[in-house]
């Protein structure tokens, strides 16, 4: 059976609180090889180190949400390297930008705008900073017209940092540029929406070794679950869909995005 990586998953979020036992279970039986827990804050990464600790198939990225940077300390480093000196630790992040949920758009102004944005940036900078010294790359978030403002705070770190994109859905130009930092995309279950004829054209576009799987659980499941709680083992329905759309065999993908999860996150075993 053709194994995968589930390279962005959120299991410390209370929606697995009941079965996360039962949960990394089928996504095994799924052949989903490793799962990566990711961070929003210094205590879900705590979490997701934790989770690391108790099942061997999971590791974690330690890191800090764009959308929760208003709630980040002035400075935080220290406390990151600490978690990120982990052995389980594979990445920092997930960290970047994130303007679909500004200020202006619930009654605030556009100066509301600025500081949350400048906020933003500090907490993103600071990410780059942690991840260049320790040789680790980042999960990047980038969302509501971000993308240019993440691809500028990044290139003074090309060459030291590379970045996955995570949950893609952006045109196959940004991809290019994307992968010409020397960073990465990653797609999710939304590549398997009827409405996502966009995101195949990139998908299609994205040459494979340069793009990973994951789920964004337990968000985003894929069809036929779309709607429901997403897990882990829903990579698999995933992953026939992208081999349909680059037209090569589930083993052909497994080889590809497990390549390059593995050169990504050195750390993983």
């Amino acid at each position: 059976m053709a194994t995968f990586f589930d390279t962005h998953a959120h299991l410390d979020f209370p929606d697995f609180a009941s079965d996360i036992a039962d949960v990394v279970v089928r996504a095994q039986a799924a052949g989903i090889e490793r799962i990566i827990s990711i961070g929003t804050d210094l205590e879900s990464s705590a979490r997701a180190l934790a989770l690391a600790e108790r099942f061997p198939c999971v590791y974690a990225a330690v890191g800090w949400h764009p959308g929760r940077a208003e709630e980040a300390p002035y400075d935080f480093r220290s406390e990151l390297r600490a978690l990120a000196a982990h052995p389980k630790a594979v990445a920092i992040g997930e960290c970047g930008f994130d303007y679909y949920r500004l200020p202006s758009g619930n009654g605030g102004t556009a100066e509301d705008d600025t500081r949350v944005k400048a906020k933003q940036a500090v907490v993103f900078r600071q990410q780059l900073e942690v991840a260049a010294e320790l040789g680790l790359n980042v999960v990047v978030h980038t969302r509501g017209g971000s993308f240019d403002d993440t691809v500028t705070a990044m290139e003074p770190y090309a060459g030291r940092v590379r970045g996955v994109f995570h949950c893609f859905v952006g045109t196959p130009a940004e991809m290019q540029r994307t992968l010409a930092l020397g960073s990465l995309v990653s797609f999710t279950g939304i590549a398997t929406f009827k409405n996502a004829a966009d995101i195949r054209t990139t998908l299609a576009a994205t040459p494979l070794g340069k793009f990973m799987l994951e789920t964004d659980c337990p968000f985003l499941a894929p069809v036929p679950y779309r709607g429901k709680r997403c897990e882990p083992a829903y990579v698999r329905d995933l992953a026939m869909v992208v081999a349909e759309v680059k037209g090569c065999s589930l083993a052909e993908l497994s080889t590809a995005t497990g390549a390059a999860a593995r050169d990504f996150f050195p750390r993983m075993k």
